[in-house]
């Protein structure tokens, strides 16, 4: 296999390299090689048949590089998620927490030869073309909810909209600095309340990089995980409010269709364990992802986005936080309210980010690159402040001092 080869042996064996690679294939299934390193051993023998002699040196040097370094990067992340397990047994059997408890180092970084131009396009143009799983988009969950539950979310103004969020907000407790600075940090201050996380509000191009929704961007599982923990409490809201004196006949008869829909889905909801990995399974179903089709809901919508959020901060009461600042919340809503607490400890905000993501979620998520927790929760307040300051952001805020100010004078 490739890496056997060494560049001195190269010249002799290029008439090789095409059998070489028929055969590659059955050799590993005899082998028993995994189907990923065989497929990476493929690409390099085919960038290798392209290339001269120099190229071929320059190349198995960068490569052997490239190895040294994900094998670097392997046991890295090996010790921190070892670190981490043992960590968590630790803070679950209540004793103290340290600085040798956590890994005080970031990743390491490549610093070995770089590949020329002339290489690198060949190398890329021998990447197998990648299956990508195709992501949920927002027309999929409208789909979903319409053919399993006969459910077609009553779509409302932007403006309303906001408003009815700002009210539930209220309702529960939390802050319009709360609210506007999240939805500012989570759709850049201008998204709509169907935006899904990869796709711009306002021109609505791009491609879905999730499938979190709305203003505080709620993941299908998320979506299962609050109707199974508040569904009859949004049943009933939506009864009650159906039999308020006076309402007119078409609103109520609606609202009532709303609330036997929330039925149904609970009821299938509930038939997985509650926990998160089932619900993460059951959203990506058509059962489940059609449950999710309900934060674009003008009467549910608000109440499912406002009660997670809620939900974060009774977990910090519970904690002894009485207060959040608003970038301690997303902080939260990013990394999960547990593992966000523990990122605010004297200790743990020390720590650098990769002590508290698995290595796909860091790798994705540019903002926590090179950061302690501490400087990760300040660059959550500074996109804060920048995206604050954008039109909708703005809009949502006016919304909120304009339904603060009648209730101060109804007192």
């Amino acid at each position: 296999m490739i890496e056997a080869l060494q560049p001195t042996a190269l010249a002799s064996r290029l008439t090789r390299h095409a059998a070489l690679f028929v055969l590659s294939a059955l050799f590993a299934i005899a082998m028993g090689i995994p189907p990923e390193r065989a497929r990476a051993e493929d690409r390099v023998n085919a960038t290798l048949e392209r290339l001269d002699a120099r190229q071929r040196e320059v190349f198995l040097n960068w490569h052997a590089a490239q190895k040294r370094h994900e094998a670097a990067l392997a046991a890295y992340w090996k010790r921190v998620v070892s670190t981490r397990s043992q960590r968590r047994g630790k803070i679950r059997a209540g004793r103290t927490v340290t600085a040798d408890d956590y890994v005080m180092s970031f990743p390491p970084e490549y610093d070995g030869p770089k590949l020329p131009q002339d290489i690198l396009r060949i190398w890329n143009e021998t990447e197998p073309k990648a299956e990508r799983k195709a992501i949920p988009t927002v027309e999929d969950v409208l789909e979903s909810a319409k053919s399993v539950y006969g459910f077609v979310p009553e779509r409302i103004p932007e403006s309303e909209f906001k408003r009815r969020y700002a009210m539930e907000a209220l309702a529960h407790g939390l802050t319009k600095q709360q609210i506007v600075r999240v939805y500012a940090l989570e759709t850049g201050g201008m998204g709509t309340h169907d935006m899904q996380s990869g796709i711009n509000p306002v021109t609505r191009t791009g491609r879905p990089i999730s499938t979190a929704l709305g203003y505080a961007q709620l993941l299908h599982a998320n979506s299962v995980s609050e109707l199974v923990k508040h569904g009859p409490t949004f049943i009933a809201r939506l009864e009650a409010t159906a039999d308020t004196p006076g309402i007119a006949l078409a609103r109520a008869r609606s609202l009532r269709a709303k609330a036997n829909v929330l039925r149904k889905m609970l009821a299938n909801a509930k038939k997985v364990p509650n926990e998160w990995s089932a619900h993460m399974r059951f959203a990506g179903t058509r059962n489940g992802l059609g449950i999710h089709a309900l934060n674009l809901d003008g009467d549910i919508g608000p109440m499912l986005q406002v009660i997670k959020l809620k939900g974060v901060r009774e977990i910090a009461e519970k904690a002894g936080r009485s207060t959040l600042t608003p970038a301690q919340l997303e902080l939260m809503n990013l990394a999960g309210p547990s593992t966000g607490l523990e990122m605010m400890t004297p200790v743990g905000s020390r720590a650098p980010t990769p002590n508290f993501f698995s290595r796909g979620g860091y790798e994705r998520n540019p903002v926590v690159h090179k950061r302690t927790a501490a400087e990760l929760l300040a660059a959550l307040d500074a996109r804060m402040d920048v995206h604050e300051k954008k039109p909708g952001a703005v809009e949502f805020a006016a919304i909120f001092d304009e339904l603060m100010a009648a209730r101060e004078a109804r007192r």
